[in-house]
């Protein structure tokens, strides 16, 4: 059986992954994926965190952060099609839309 620490580790690892792809990146579709990313990494450090315990709590949070996730990303994506048919860019820089 593998120790919790190594699946606690992977979960750092993606979340540190995330927060570099949200903070270095300017395209806004590689952002929502970073963000993804780092909603995946919580995911694993919950069902770690419930298997460690032997209760069922982590499983169910992970499932409420995927449907949040999904939610997320549905938005996001409709967000990004909508910015991209107005400015024809998904550079983050070039998009100060909600700029007065």
């Amino acid at each position: 059986m593998i120790a919790p620490s190594a699946y606690l580790l992977l979960s750092a690892i993606l979340f540190g992954i995330g927060v570099v792809g949200v903070v270095a990146r300017k395209n806004v579709l590689i952002i929502l994926m970073s963000v993804e990313l780092m909603l995946n990494g919580v995911n694993v450090a919950f069902v770690a965190a419930g298997s460690y315990l032997g209760d069922a709590a982590g499983g169910v949070f992970a499932f409420m952060v995927m449907t949040v996730a999904a939610a997320e990303a549905a938005v996001g994506l409709a967000l990004l099609i909508a910015l991209y048919r107005l400015k024809e860019t998904v550079d983050i820089t070039e998009l100060k839309v909600l700029k007065w």
